[in-house]
């Protein structure tokens, strides 16, 4: 993400800031972000995801289809 995005911020009749509006690139690092953090707070799915990610054999989407039946 550039160090330029635009964000655009919502205010209240007051004034006050109440929401802002992001790059939907943007939005989608947060996210991603959100979710590895939420994964890594459990220390089952920290090593599980870090297991995987040492992982360098794998199953084609063809084999795994065809393991689950689908």
């Amino acid at each position: 993400m550039g160090s330029r995005v635009k964000i655009q911020y919502v205010s209240d009749e007051e004034g006050k800031p109440v929401s802002v509006i992001v790059p939907i690139a943007l939005w989608r690092e947060i996210e991603s972000e959100r979710e590895t953090a939420y994964l890594l707070h459990s220390e089952t799915m920290k090593r599980r995801l870090m297991e995987a990610k040492e992982r360098v054999n794998g199953v084609s989407l063809e084999d795994a289809c065809e393991k689950l039946g689908i």
